[in-house]
Protein backbone atom coordinates (compact mmCIF):
# COMPACT_ATOMS: atom_id res chain seq x y z
CA UNK A 1 0.00 0.00 0.00
CA UNK A 2 1.16 3.34 -1.18
CA UNK A 3 1.98 6.69 1.32
CA UNK A 4 -1.73 8.68 -0.31
CA UNK A 5 -3.39 4.97 -0.34
CA UNK A 6 -2.70 4.50 3.50
CA UNK A 7 -3.31 8.47 4.39
CA UNK A 8 -6.80 7.87 2.29
CA UNK A 9 -7.66 4.68 4.48
CA UNK A 10 -6.70 7.05 7.83
CA UNK A 11 -9.05 9.26 6.66
CA UNK A 12 -11.39 6.73 5.70
CA UNK A 13 -11.96 6.98 1.97
CA UNK A 14 -10.30 4.96 -0.74
CA UNK A 15 -10.36 5.77 -4.54
CA UNK A 16 -13.20 4.64 -6.76
CA UNK A 17 -12.73 2.93 -9.93
CA UNK A 18 -12.18 5.68 -12.82
CA UNK A 19 -15.81 6.85 -14.08
CA UNK A 20 -16.54 5.59 -17.29
CA UNK A 21 -16.35 9.14 -19.66
CA UNK A 22 -20.01 10.49 -20.96
CA UNK A 23 -18.44 11.88 -24.07
CA UNK A 24 -15.52 11.94 -26.15
CA UNK A 25 -12.78 12.68 -24.12
CA UNK A 26 -10.43 10.50 -21.55
CA UNK A 27 -10.86 10.95 -18.38
CA UNK A 28 -7.35 12.07 -18.02
CA UNK A 29 -4.03 13.19 -19.99
CA UNK A 30 -0.09 13.52 -19.07
CA UNK A 31 1.60 16.34 -20.94
CA UNK A 32 5.15 16.34 -19.54
CA UNK A 33 5.37 16.20 -15.67
CA UNK A 34 1.78 17.71 -15.68
CA UNK A 35 -1.58 15.42 -15.29
CA UNK A 36 -4.70 16.95 -16.12
CA UNK A 37 -8.12 15.53 -15.73
CA UNK A 38 -11.26 15.82 -17.10
CA UNK A 39 -13.94 17.43 -14.91
CA UNK A 40 -15.04 15.16 -12.47
CA UNK A 41 -18.59 14.33 -11.13
CA UNK A 42 -19.35 12.97 -7.71
CA UNK A 43 -20.35 9.70 -8.44
CA UNK A 44 -20.56 6.90 -6.05
CA UNK A 45 -20.81 3.53 -7.17
CA UNK A 46 -21.90 5.00 -11.02
CA UNK A 47 -24.36 7.08 -9.58
CA UNK A 48 -24.93 10.71 -7.82
CA UNK A 49 -25.66 10.89 -4.66
CA UNK A 50 -27.55 14.27 -4.97
CA UNK A 51 -28.37 16.62 -7.70
CA UNK A 52 -29.38 20.25 -7.97
CA UNK A 53 -28.57 23.52 -7.14
CA UNK A 54 -26.46 24.51 -4.49
CA UNK A 55 -28.29 27.38 -2.31
CA UNK A 56 -31.79 26.25 -3.56
CA UNK A 57 -32.52 22.71 -1.79
CA UNK A 58 -28.28 21.73 -1.03
CA UNK A 59 -26.17 23.02 1.75
CA UNK A 60 -22.78 24.40 1.53
CA UNK A 61 -21.42 21.77 3.72
CA UNK A 62 -23.28 18.98 1.80
CA UNK A 63 -22.07 20.42 -1.54
CA UNK A 64 -18.31 20.99 -0.33
CA UNK A 65 -18.86 16.79 0.94
CA UNK A 66 -19.36 16.25 -2.81
CA UNK A 67 -16.94 18.13 -4.14
CA UNK A 68 -14.58 16.02 -1.95
CA UNK A 69 -16.17 12.94 -3.51
CA UNK A 70 -15.19 14.14 -6.96
CA UNK A 71 -12.00 15.23 -6.30
CA UNK A 72 -11.43 11.06 -5.15
CA UNK A 73 -13.10 10.85 -8.77
CA UNK A 74 -9.83 13.05 -10.21
CA UNK A 75 -7.44 11.60 -8.03
CA UNK A 76 -8.25 7.88 -9.22
CA UNK A 77 -8.40 9.73 -13.10
CA UNK A 78 -4.86 10.61 -12.52
CA UNK A 79 -3.80 7.37 -11.13
CA UNK A 80 -4.57 5.58 -14.06
CA UNK A 81 -2.84 7.46 -15.73
CA UNK A 82 0.27 7.67 -14.30
CA UNK A 83 0.00 4.00 -11.85
CA UNK A 84 0.46 5.80 -8.27
CA UNK A 85 -0.37 8.91 -6.50
CA UNK A 86 2.88 8.67 -4.74
CA UNK A 87 4.43 9.99 -7.60
CA UNK A 88 2.27 13.03 -7.25
CA UNK A 89 4.71 16.20 -6.15
CA UNK A 90 2.67 19.15 -6.05
CA UNK A 91 -1.45 19.48 -6.52
CA UNK A 92 -0.97 22.56 -9.47
CA UNK A 93 -4.54 23.56 -9.80
CA UNK A 94 -7.88 22.89 -8.92
CA UNK A 95 -10.96 23.98 -10.65
CA UNK A 96 -14.50 23.62 -8.53
CA UNK A 97 -17.65 24.16 -10.88
CA UNK A 98 -20.62 24.82 -8.92
CA UNK A 99 -24.04 24.67 -9.79
CA UNK A 100 -25.33 27.14 -7.92
CA UNK A 101 -28.56 28.58 -7.08
CA UNK A 102 -28.58 32.13 -8.78
CA UNK A 103 -28.42 34.28 -5.12
CA UNK A 104 -25.73 31.93 -4.03
CA UNK A 105 -22.06 33.74 -3.57
CA UNK A 106 -20.27 31.00 -1.33
CA UNK A 107 -18.55 29.18 -3.94
CA UNK A 108 -15.57 28.89 -2.25
CA UNK A 109 -16.86 27.03 0.47
CA UNK A 110 -18.10 24.43 -1.59
CA UNK A 111 -14.73 24.09 -3.32
CA UNK A 112 -12.86 23.72 0.42
CA UNK A 113 -14.38 20.61 0.00
CA UNK A 114 -11.81 19.46 -3.16
CA UNK A 115 -9.13 21.48 -1.36
CA UNK A 116 -9.27 20.36 2.27
CA UNK A 117 -8.83 17.00 0.89
CA UNK A 118 -6.12 17.30 -0.91
CA UNK A 119 -4.14 19.03 1.47
CA UNK A 120 -4.97 16.30 4.22
CA UNK A 121 -3.49 13.94 1.26
CA UNK A 122 -0.30 15.65 0.17
CA UNK A 123 0.22 18.17 2.91
CA UNK A 124 2.59 21.10 1.79
CA UNK A 125 2.50 19.36 -1.77
CA UNK A 126 -1.36 19.85 -1.64
CA UNK A 127 -1.29 23.58 -1.55
CA UNK A 128 -2.40 24.86 -5.03
CA UNK A 129 -3.79 27.46 -6.94
CA UNK A 130 -7.37 27.30 -7.11
CA UNK A 131 -10.58 28.58 -9.60
CA UNK A 132 -14.50 28.04 -7.83
CA UNK A 133 -17.04 29.31 -10.78
CA UNK A 134 -20.57 29.18 -10.26
CA UNK A 135 -22.50 27.85 -12.90
CA UNK A 136 -25.82 27.55 -14.12
CA UNK A 137 -26.18 23.98 -14.55
CA UNK A 138 -23.48 20.80 -14.87
CA UNK A 139 -24.02 17.55 -16.28
CA UNK A 140 -26.73 15.09 -15.22
CA UNK A 141 -27.32 17.98 -12.82
CA UNK A 142 -24.54 17.41 -10.74
CA UNK A 143 -23.98 20.22 -7.74
CA UNK A 144 -20.56 20.34 -8.22
CA UNK A 145 -18.02 19.14 -10.41
CA UNK A 146 -14.20 18.83 -9.84
CA UNK A 147 -11.25 18.95 -12.52
CA UNK A 148 -7.35 18.74 -11.63
CA UNK A 149 -3.83 19.68 -12.63
CA UNK A 150 -1.15 17.61 -10.84
CA UNK A 151 2.71 17.56 -11.15
CA UNK A 152 4.34 14.33 -10.83
CA UNK A 153 7.78 12.76 -11.35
Amino acid sequence: MGVVESRLAELGRALPPVATPAGAYVPAVVAGSLVHTAGQLPFVGGVLPATGKVGAGLSPEAAAELAATAALNALAAAESVIGSLDRVTRVVKVVVFVASDPSFTAQPTVANGASDLLGELFGEAGRHARSAVGVAVLPLDSPVEVELVLEFA
